[in-house]
């Protein structure tokens, strides 16, 4: 039975469809000292027991797919796609890689820097749901469109982008990998960060299934949800203010509000109905014309 091509191979195709980045000898030798990685990649963090591992096949069998990288001033370049395989090759002591050169514009270096490192290994769900964040801030592009140049559907971008929403402590467990993709999207559901952070260490501790943190989580809202709301402060002012306002009340006949000092404040006066709101416009016109 044929492979089946996956969405986001499909979607660098599409950004790339003169470029074939999976046969061996395909690209142009550059020399690894000339190349530099690329700043915006949306992987922070490379395991290096995968880097020594393919660090032995690049010896063992060579490059076998090229690094895509755009021309930078200088007679450098710099990496688009394929930031492993240039690690791994400095691992292994190569002198030159074989790379694909083309002339790229900052929006497709950083979507397809995206979608390859998607593509070939899972980045973790932080990495993704950074990576999502920052082709909508500096393509200015809105979920959907992300959705669509990613393969994706536009809940799962808007669950990915709710993760970064998690405070920074349990955004790191998610990163580590202590916390999977699941557990932060029912974290992230959550109102309160002290119950985002007790829940996520509690997860750890007790080593919880997804499902089991859902269930703990519901619980939680429902007893949340139990608490007696919190009594409306009661409204203090000073005597003079307290007359000025019963005042303004007999005197326009409608409900009037005073908030503030006797140095700043306000007063707001409500109508309910039209004719009140008639009586207060005729009142006006009188006083200004007195």
């Amino acid at each position: 039975m044929p492979k089946k091509t996956r969405g986001l191979a499909r979607g660098l195709d599409a950004l790339l469809p003169e470029a074939d980045l999976t046969t061996s000898g395909a690209g142009q030798e550059i020399a690894i000292g000339d190349i530099d990685p690329n700043p915006d990649q949306p992987r922070h963090a490379f395991a290096e027991e995968g880097i020594s591992q393919l660090a032995q096949s690049i010896r063992d069998q060579g490059m076998l797919q090229p690094i895509l990288v755009v021309p930078m001033n200088g007679g450098r370049y710099r990496i688009v796609a394929g930031e492993r395989r240039w690690r791994a090759a400095r691992m292994a002591g190569l002198d030159t890689v074989p790379c694909v050169v083309r002339e790229l514009d900052v929006v497709q270096q950083m979507e397809i820097a995206l979608i390859e490192n998607l593509q070939r290994e899972d980045l973790n769900p932080i990495e993704v749901a950074q990576g999502i964040q920052s082709l909508m801030k500096q393509c200015g592009y809105t979920q959907e469109t992300v959705a669509n140049r990613l393969s994706k559907s536009r809940p799962a971008v808007a669950n990915l982008l709710r993760l970064l929403t998690l405070p920074e402590d349990v955004i790191a467990m998610v990163r580590q990998g202590t916390l999977s993709a699941g557990h932060a999207r029912v974290l992230a559901g959550l109102e309160s960060n002290d119950m985002k952070q007790s829940l996520a260490r509690r997860t750890i501790a007790e080593g919880w299934s997804v499902r089991q943190l859902e269930t703990a989580a519901a619980l939680l809202k429902q007893d949340a949800a139990k608490l007696p709301k919190p009594e409306k402060k009661l409204r203090t002012l000073p005597a003079e203010l307290t007359e000025l306002e019963s005042l303004c009340r007999e005197t326009f006949g409608l409900r009037a509000t005073l908030t503030g000092t006797s140095k700043k404040g306000k007063i707001v006066l409500q109508y309910y109905s039209q004719d009140e709101l008639e009586r207060l416009n005729e009142m006006l016109h009188q006083l200004n014309m007195q």
